[in-house]
């Protein structure tokens, strides 16, 4: 928390892009590697719903 109290203390991501990795496990870089395909995955249905939405609001307009 801040010193006065009105913000929730932000944890450190789970991986940042570009860190240091030499000091981790291969069970730990087995964890980020889930971690970021499991993030990938999230991403890529986020893109096919935006381009959904995308096709449907151009037909409209045709």
């Amino acid at each position: 928390m801040s010193i006065f109290g009105d913000e929730p203390e932000k944890k450190p991501p789970a991986h940042d892009v570009g860190c240091d990795l030499s000091m981790l496990s291969v069970d730990e870089l087995g964890n980020r590697i889930a971690l970021l395909k499991h993030e990938i995955t999230r991403l890529e249905a986020e893109i096919t719903e935006k381009q959904k939405s995308k096709s449907a609001a151009e037909s409209l307009f045709r």
